[in-house]
């Protein structure tokens, strides 16, 4: 019931008042339209907050397992690092679900999210620079290699 509830909402927005004058009619709409954009958008910002509820999750469980067990991450600095490539995958997320394509931005946001997840990696587990580090520059020059290719 409530979605057709939904639907009929939307269809007034779509049908002219009966007792709008001519000019009356388009500023009606005009509103109405503005309106419905501003709670998609309240819609859209809601969806994305699953990413700091993902970050405190994974925090959560980092306290936890030090706590309880002999667990322990020395440079557990680096998991701020994660926050930024979080967003970034979100970000990647939101542009493909609404282009439902992986779009030039998209890779971008991808791509940065993949370097700066290994670049924590790194941190986190004492991985070798010298070796990773060439790794890394690789990756990132044919992730650009990839978008200047690949159509927008």
């Amino acid at each position: 019931m409530g979605a057709n509830r939904m639907n009929e909402h939307e269809e007034a927005y779509d049908m002219p008042a009966r007792d709008a004058r001519p000019g009356e009619y388009d500023r009606r709409f005009g509103r109405r339209q503005r309106l419905l954009e501003r709670r998609q958008a309240r819609a859209l910002r809601r969806r994305g907050s699953w990413v700091w509820a993902a970050i405190l999750i994974a925090v959560g469980i980092f306290l936890l397992l030090g706590n309880l067990t002999s667990f322990s991450l020395p440079n557990w600095w680096a998991l701020i690092i994660l926050i930024p490539a979080a967003g970034a995958f979100a970000n990647c997320w939101r542009i493909y679900r609404s282009s439902q394509r992986l779009s030039a931005p998209a890779r971008a946001s991808l791509i940065g999210g993949i370097l700066l997840t290994m670049v924590a990696a790194i941190f986190l587990f004492n991985l070798d620079w010298a070796i990773v580090g060439p790794i890394l520059v690789l990756l990132a020059g044919l992730g650009l290699l990839i978008n200047m290719i690949l159509p927008g």
